[in-house]
């Protein structure tokens, strides 16, 4: 069996970690799958058998050290091993975007120059055919599920099964060989490469190495006491930095089990039976889950609905306290309990948090009350700030230290700087190696002492040190009059009312602040039928009448809510229109991380937003989008631009008092 290269510390590397823990936790489950409705289960020992096998086999299809695998599919025990196994051979894994397009996944392998590509399914397999003649040096796929590929040419195209069955059948042809090769791996060899979301041009990829994936593990485990015995649910996309760290990372260095859903549709299914004692998910899922509540709880009985609201308002008041460990009278504490078997138990149950332990949000920030709904309930959920360039962690709350309104402070051996003009900057043994084939870019982010720029604008609390996060340093901008222009917040709190899914605020350089803004269609959808409102499309839904009243109010609240900040007051918006279309990553309008590209929607939108500063009532648009399968089409629409309430800030009345 292949021993690769330890420190004094510990493994050096990845195929290291695995060996340990093949050894340490052999019988302990590793990975677990849900296919055909059942779990399947794989330990540590046998974990490290498949690696192993699929390392091998990549070797008698003739990888080389330095190859790129390009990696493609969802969160599969099979995909996480491709990554171990491209480190075994001395190869480079680079997970993709599976919901990308094929221009994409072809801009990303002929910038890497990537050999091989492993697979999910027959529509991945699609997607590379179809640009496989702008692939340079690209040779072989490897797929996994056979469904739809028999009568495919399969002289460059191998299941997954069958190259393990390979490397089994030539171990003895490649072992000394794949011994030296992970003798060779230190703390400096490539540990991944990963490509960033590509908000202000192509996406740039990430190398990050085995310093920077293990260290990082190693102090986040140890800050939030994650544990061999853990759970967690892996299902956010396998080439976002995030699930790299949680699902392979931090699963390798604590030897905790990777749970993996059967599909997205069943995923919270999945999650209610694993019930994982560590969590992470970006704002938007706690809003749709949150939602769905709501929206449950609408379709109530009277005496449940008032149960609910009884002891959640309850919840509310002393539930993040008791989660803290603060001092709470014996009434309260006795009534929390009580909530605990009538409301409180039964809810995180059925949102399948029943076990967690630590819980994580991060990406974007996540509203206030959003926040203190799911600790209310005695949920750890905690706010941590992280970049690809950092291998995720930069600041993270501590236990007993969580609020809404900062991100935390600085994760072990990180260091934090505020610039001049607001941005922050940070060094840590996390820091990324380079960007790929883009010195240029890498000397612009990260300076000869290692110091890295986020691109977010903030400041560090005194008395505390946490770090707060006011908006994207390039965002941040200035209105006419000179007031700070800050749109990130604002759509912050537009975001946190179910009805509303995405937002754009416009602004900088202007007299005043304007909105797109998208509808929720699932809690919108729910309030027409609750009301026995028809619809035939997202369009028709988001120009009914009512629902453009419900928005302005929405709107209103948010500046009324934004006049008690003197500093941001003059973010209010004076008009807005609810657009005609989801804001789409296929459309290039979002990131496939969902964030917002600005430039682009601005370019593309041109016409609406002269209509909100015009002072028109209304604007006639056309749109192109593209549709699942490829194709592009367009939508017309005629839109209603509305006016909303605007109040006095704190400025002006403090300048009449």
């Amino acid at each position: 069996m292949a021993k690769p290269l330890t420190r004094a510390d510990g493994p050096a590397s990845v195929p290291a970690l695995l060996h340990r823990n093949a050894q340490e936790f052999a019988n302990a489950p590793a990975y677990r799958e849900k296919e055909y409705g059942i779990w399947q289960s794989w330990t540590w020992a046998e974990t490290r058998d498949e690696v192993e096998a699929l390392a091998l086999g990549l070797m008698e299809l003739g990888i080389n050290e330095g190859d790129f695998i390009a990696i493609i599919g969802r969160n599969r025990p099979y995909l996480y091993w491709v990554m171990m196994a491209a480190q075994m051979v001395g190869a480079v894994p680079v997970p993709l975007y599976q919901d990308s397009n094929a221009e994409e996944m072809a801009y990303v392998m002929d910038h890497c120059g990537a050999r091989f590509a492993v697979v999910g399914d027959q529509e991945q397999v699609d997607k590379i055919i179809e640009v496989q003649d702008q692939l340079t040096g690209f040779e072989q796929m490897i797929y996994l599920d056979p469904r739809g590929l028999r009568k495919y040419d399969h002289s460059a195209l191998t299941q997954y099964s069958r190259v393990q069955e390979m490397g089994r059948e030539n171990r003895e042809k490649h072992i000394k060989e794949m011994e030296a090769r992970q003798a060779r791996l230190d703390y400096d060899s490539t540990g991944v490469m990963l490509y960033t979301s590509g908000t202000t041009g192509k996406p740039k990829g990430v190398v990050l190495s085995n310093r920077n994936i293990i260290e990082t593990a190693k102090s986040s485990c140890a800050f939030d006491d994650l544990r061999q015995s853990d759970d967690i649910l892996a299902y956010l996309p396998m080439a976002w930095v995030g699930d790299f760290i949680f699902s392979v990372g931090q699963a390798l260095w604590a030897g905790f089990c990777t749970n993996c859903p059967e599909s997205a549709d069943t995923m919270h299914v999945d999650l209610r039976e694993i019930g994982p004692t560590y969590y992470f998910a970006p704002p938007r899922v706690f809003e749709t889950q949150l939602t769905s509540v709501m929206i449950r709880m609408e379709d109530a009985s009277r005496f449940k609905k008032w149960l609910f609201d009884t002891f959640m308002a309850h919840a509310r008041k002393v539930g993040p306290a008791i989660l803290d460990g603060k001092e709470v009278g014996i009434w309260d504490r006795l009534k929390y309990r009580l909530g605990e078997i009538m409301v409180y138990g039964p809810l995180k149950n059925t949102l399948g948090f029943s076990r967690v332990r630590v819980g994580y949000t991060a990406g974007e920030a996540i509203g206030p009350e959003i926040f203190d709904f799911y600790r209310s309930l005695g949920i750890n959920l905690k706010q941590l700030y992280g970049q690809t360039e950092a291998t995720v962690f930069i600041t993270a709350q501590p236990d007993g230290e969580v609020r809404s309104d900062t991100v935390g402070v600085t994760c072990p051996g990180v260091e934090l700087r505020i610039a001049e003009n607001g941005e922050v900057f940070y060094r840590s043994p996390g820091v990324f190696v380079e960007y790929y084939k883009n010195p240029e870019s890498t000397a612009d982010t990260k300076d000869a002492e290692g110091w890295v720029a986020t691109g977010d604008a903030g400041f560090i609390e005194e008395g505390t040190g946490h770090l707060r996060i006011i908006d994207r340093a390039k965002d941040v901008g200035k209105m006419a009059d000179g007031s700070l222009f800050a749109p990130k917040y604002v759509e912050n709190k537009l975001k946190f009312y179910p009805n509303i899914l995405e937002a754009v605020v416009f602004g900088n350089g202007r007299n005043e602040c304007t909105a797109f803004i998208n509808i929720d269609l699932t809690a919108v959808g729910n309030w027409a039928e609750r009301n026995n409102i028809g619809y035939a499309s997202y369009q028709e839904l988001a120009r009914h009448p009512k629902v453009m009243d419900t928005i302005q109010s929405h709107v209103e609240e948010v500046n009324a809510s934004i006049a008690e900040d003197e500093m941001l007051s003059g973010c209010q918006l004076h008009r807005f229109v609810v657009l005609h279309k989801e804001l789409d990553a296929d459309d290039g309008e979002l990131t496939r991380t969902r964030k917002v590209r600005r430039k682009i929607i601005a370019e593309k939108y041109d016409d609406i937003i002269r209509a909100l500063y015009d002072g028109s009532g209304t604007v006639s648009t056309e749109t192109e989008v593209t549709y699942e399968d490829g194709r592009k089409g367009s939508i017309k629409a005629t839109l209603e631009v509305r006016d909303a309430k605007v109040f006095a800030d704190n400025r002006k009345k403090m300048a009449a008092e």
